[in-house]
């Protein structure tokens, strides 16, 4: 296992941990076990860019891993939603039956409310960060970029373009990705300087690429993946009509744009050095994963 892939690894442990410890204090019911199957899995990516982005400035993991669990809260919440037949109606995820398919949509509902809530919880912990600042800084952030001017407009844009009368063109998927992928993504890689008070523009720069290239990514997987390896269905984009960076760029033109974006957000760390060979590692990893 490469020290990357170790790394990731160690860091969705302590994550989902965390989670699962949070999650398993609330009161039983449906959806507290529903919160706990819709949190697991998955590689916890921007919880590591929460704790690497932490550790570059000198933040420890039991301080980062609250915040990193924050955002993996609300990225499954997000999951949840999405999967919900009102958006994109999907019966898999994760390899798994979607949370209303093995519940039912009410209990999907309210799970991904919960599991929202929990986030800002997370993020209002006194060990969330190291000063009162940090903590607000990163609880009014996250609010930004989860909302109606982040990841939620993202998806509305998304809903919106499946029945528009023109496809969108690059400059409109790429507003919308920025909102629906790239927003979260963001907020997790600037995490760490925003728990420090430190200057968030590096990691920025890295995020708007990093997340761009994730999405094109997506793309290609969606018309090039393996169902059984990626947990859910596919070519549901070119089943649907709808525009995508594979459609506008074609196939070939799609990976050389992920591989520029790579190359820009590696370049936006040089600034950390050798201490960022692990955030390097991930750009790479985000155009190499096979699901």
């Amino acid at each position: 296992m490469s020290d990357f892939a170790t790394a990731l690894h160690s860091a969705a442990e302590k994550i989902e941990a965390r989670l699962a410890a949070e999650i398993a204090a609330l009161p039983d019911s449906q959806v507290r076990e529903a919160m706990a199957y819709a949190a697991r899995g998955g590689k916890k990516l921007r919880g590591f860019l929460v704790m690497e982005s932490a550790r570059l400035h000198g933040i420890a993991p039991e301080i980062s891993v609250q915040a990193a669990a924050a955002i993996e809260a609300i990225h499954a919440y997000s999951l949840v939603h999405d999967d919900l037949p009102a958006i994109d109606d999907d019966d898999l995820r994760r390899g798994q039956p979607t949370v209303h398919i093995k519940w039912n949509e009410a209990i999907a509902i309210l799970v991904g409310d919960a599991l929202q809530s929990l986030a800002f919880g997370l993020l209002a912990r006194d060990d969330a960060a190291p000063t009162p600042q940090g903590r607000l800084a990163l609880i009014a952030s996250m609010a930004q970029a989860a909302g109606g001017a982040g990841m939620v407009l993202g998806q509305a844009l998304d809903i919106e373009a499946e029945t528009a009368t023109a496809p969108l063109s690059l400059d409109e998927i790429t507003a919308l990705q920025a909102g629906k992928t790239g927003a979260l993504i963001e907020w997790s890689a600037c995490a760490g300087p925003r728990m420090a008070q430190a200057d968030t523009a590096p990691l920025a720069a890295y995020a708007r690429a990093l997340g761009l290239a994730f999405q094109i990514a997506d793309d290609i997987l969606d018309v090039e993946g393996d169902a059984g390896l990626a947990g859910k269905r596919l070519n549901k984009d070119a089943s649907a009509g709808k525009a995508t960076f594979v459609s506008l760029l074609g196939l070939e033109g799609a990976k050389a744009r992920a591989r520029a974006l790579i190359v820009e957000a590696e370049a936006a760390i040089q600034v950390y050095g050798d201490d960022a060979a692990q955030l390097r590692a991930a750009a790479q990893f985000v155009i190499a994963r096979s699901n």
